[in-house]
């Protein structure tokens, strides 16, 4: 229980097409499963690309083949497997990051901090909380893509008599090349400040849009040296190790938690 093995994704995706994408993963994944991994991890809006086509694109929840695709991958595979999809729900349209498990209980995080710059917040819904999982004895706090930006919202906060609400940070992105260097900064900075794990997983190619993604796919320790750093345009999967002891014996090092200022995340 003292490691977690997580499998980072980085892939090219076809633009607003989800069963190719589909295709294109179950075959790049090929028999990777628990015997090789505890976590995979997908890239933001795997089955479409950052497409603003909300009304068009987005799958109801409960009928939803891609989220139904996800939580198959999971049971087969005996594994964690997770990335986000646009979906509708309730008349309200996410970009909603799905946890989905072995045992077909899939738990879900909307995205909090849409990105105006592309009109992301005229055409998907703010979400309303945070969300923390755990496996193998590891709490995961759970983010999409412009989530990172803000430090706020992704700061450590103390729960019952833990100083330490989450272990690790995950972020799934489709985080254009232009503005790569605040997202290799920002992976870092927030592993730093939490004490903690970031898994930041982007992806590669041109969507339909004209935009080029560099991918820069991460796993960073909690002093935010990386343990998986690929700083190319390529497609890979890799597979990094999170020690549990390691971290815990840093915190007890190196214990800056305990000159934290405290707050309120008001949401």
């Amino acid at each position: 229980m003292s490691e977690l093995r997580t499998t980072l994704v980085q892939c090219d995706l076809r633009w607003e097409d989800p069963e190719a994408n589909c295709r294109m993963l179950e075959d790049l994944l090929g028999d990777l499963g628990g015997n090789d991994t505890d976590l995979i991890v997908l890239p933001e809006m795997f089955a479409t690309g950052f497409t603003m086509n909300s009304r068009d694109m987005a799958e109801p929840m409960a009928t939803s083949r891609t989220v139904a695709w996800l939580c198959e991958q999971a049971r087969k595979r005996g594994c964690v497997v997770t990335g986000s999809v646009a979906v509708e729900d309730d008349g309200e349209y996410f970009n909603r990051l799905i946890w989905a498990t072995p045992d077909g209980h899939p738990v879900h995080y909307d995205k909090r901090h849409l990105f105006r710059m592309a009109g992301e917040h005229e055409r998907y819904d703010m979400g309303r909380q945070r969300v923390v999982v755990e496996l193998k004895g590891f709490r995961i706090l759970l983010t999409v893509c412009y989530d990172l930006r803000f430090p706020v919202w992704l700061r450590q906060q103390s729960v019952d008599d833990n100083a330490f609400e989450y272990d690790a940070l995950l972020c799934v992105a489709n985080w254009p090349a232009p503005r790569r260097q605040p997202w290799r900064t920002l992976l870092q900075a927030r592993a730093i400040e939490n004490l903690c794990y970031v898994i930041g997983v982007n992806r590669v190619g041109e969507d339909a849009k004209g935009l080029a993604y560099a991918g820069d796919s991460m796993l960073v320790d909690f002093k935010g040296e990386p343990i998986i750093d690929e700083p190319r345009d390529k497609p890979f999967l890799l597979t990094g190790s999170l020690d549990r002891q390691a971290l815990a014996d840093f915190r007890d090092k190196f214990p800056a938690w305990m000159d934290a200022d405290r707050f309120e995340v008001l949401v």
